[in-house]
């Protein structure tokens, strides 16, 4: 057993940079390299895609990554884990096979973990919205997808049955980076206080640039060194799940207690019970401290027994929001803005256009923070108008951003640069599944098997 393993993140989002990626394969002395790429409605558009071709549903950079990282990782035994099997795991094994045979790559075993698909169960079965309260079965005939959030059991069994490179679906966040540190170190799944530490570090890394100070950077407060090379973090975590954050010596970014501890308070509800579908994780004796430059250490991390259920997160259509914006420059801008607005609001009601929701925002003025905060500051010379609506259908939709476009010539002067979009509302809530109700699996493709 090693003493310490060392974990980079590849990615923090499915659109994240692949280069920190690849700095991190080729000079971050890995043991593994964690891809974190999906998120609640992530999966459900995968989904879509899955059904429209059952050759898809993975990852759209899964090609791209693969292709980038996999000859350095074999060159220098860097095991992948990641969650761009998204809807279609067994699909994103095969896919990565193909692409380690045609890069010359022919020993690699790549595991699809499968399981969380729990969308029959969820219509078969009584359930209520954790956040509404409302009856799953009143949305049944809009429900996209039902993605329970694994734990890192399979990932684990996986790994011992000798994969390379593990892909999965809906799996928790940390427990990506959790999976390796219990098949390195031999852990119990019962030893709770070290799964809450390994909580933490997972916690730490999942969103990867966010710790080396990319979400944290505001220039003249918190200055951070060559954003635009920032580097990902590496976690060095020793048996005990205690860990040290750090980065590729070269790479811009930085790591310091002040980017830690954001980082570790991102998304947590009640830092003391942070649920978790392999423990219940305790962050109230979490310590951060500076051992180097670029060199935190982090320990504390306690947690207490699992739940019986799992989060499932369910998506579903929520009706189409229509949009269209113009801008206004020079003087006056601010009043011809308003007065665009007003035109719009009230060519809605003349034609009848059927809306749950309407906005009209001035952005730049007061479309983040109203009205209140927005007539605070001088004038701007240039405003973009919008307008957004929640509807029903597509068709009706599209008539908010046509009116947008009338302006052009039927007034206030001086409009121009106008845009319309009509989208599909995918809105997500959850229900709690027991446990039971989920089997996680798992199977081997060969990158050698030509049939893969």
């Amino acid at each position: 057993m090693k003493d310490s393993i060392r974990i980079g993140a590849g990615a923090g989002y499915s659109g994240d940079r692949i280069e920190p990626a690849v700095e991190l394969v080729e000079h971050g002395a890995l043991d593994y390299l964690v891809f974190e790429c999906l998120a609640e409605r992530t999966i459900a558009i995968a989904q879509q895609a899955r059904r429209r071709d059952p050759s898809q549903g993975y990852d759209p950079l899964l090609e791209a990554r693969m292709r980038a990282v996999l000859p350095i990782a074999a060159k220098n035994r860097v095991r992948i884990i990641s969650n761009m099997g998204a809807a279609n795991p067994v699909a994103a094994a095969k896919k990565t096979a193909q692409i380690a045979r045609e890069l010359g790559l022919h020993d690699l075993k790549i595991a699809a973990v499968s399981g969380d698909d729990v969308l029959d169960v969820v219509l078969r079965t009584s359930f209520r919205f954790e956040e509404s309260g409302d009856d799953v079965s009143a949305y049944a005939d809009r429900v996209v997808s039902a993605n329970a959030y694994l734990g890192a059991a399979p990932i684990v069994a996986a790994l011992e049955a000798g994969a390379d490179i593990v892909l999965t679906g809906r799996v928790a966040d940390p427990s990506l980076f959790t999976a390796p540190l219990i098949h390195e170190f031999g852990w119990r799944m019962d030893d709770w206080n070290t799964l809450g530490q390994a909580t933490v570090v997972g916690h730490l890394l999942e969103c990867a640039g966010q710790v080396t100070g990319g979400y944290f950077a505001d220039p003249g407060y918190k200055d951070v060194p060559n954003l635009a090379r920032l580097g990902f973090p590496i976690g060095e975590v020793d048996a005990r799940g205690n860990v040290v954050i750090g980065k590729v010596a070269h790479a811009g970014g930085c790591v310091t207690e002040a980017t830690c501890k954001e980082q570790l308070l991102y998304e947590i509800h009640d830092p003391a019970r942070y649920f978790q579908p392999d423990v219940v994780a305790d962050f109230t004796q979490v310590r951060v401290a500076q051992e180097a430059p670029d060199r935190v250490r982090i320990t504390g991390g306690r947690g207490s027994e699992r739940t019986g259920t799992l989060k499932v997160s369910v998506a579903y259509i929520d009706g189409y929001i229509g949009e269209g914006q113009i801008s206004y420059g020079g003087p006056g801008v601010v009043a011809r803005a308003r007065l665009a607005l007003d035109i719009v609001r009230e060519r809605l009601a003349i034609t009848g256009v059927k809306t749950s929701e309407l906005r009209f925002d001035l952005i730049g003025v007061n479309a983040l923070y109203g009205d209140a905060l927005g007539s605070t500051h001088d004038e701007p010379y240039e405003v973009r108008v919008r307008v957004t609506g929640r509807t029903a259908d597509s068709a009706e939709a599209a008539r908010i951003g046509n009116e947008v476009e009338t302006l052009y010539t039927n007034g206030p002067f001086g409009g121009g640069g106008v845009t319309k979009a009509v989208r599909e509302v995918l809105a997500v809530q959850s229900v709690l599944l027991p446990r039971e109700r989920v089997t996680p699996t798992f199977e081997i493709v060969e990158a050698d098997d030509e049939t893969a």
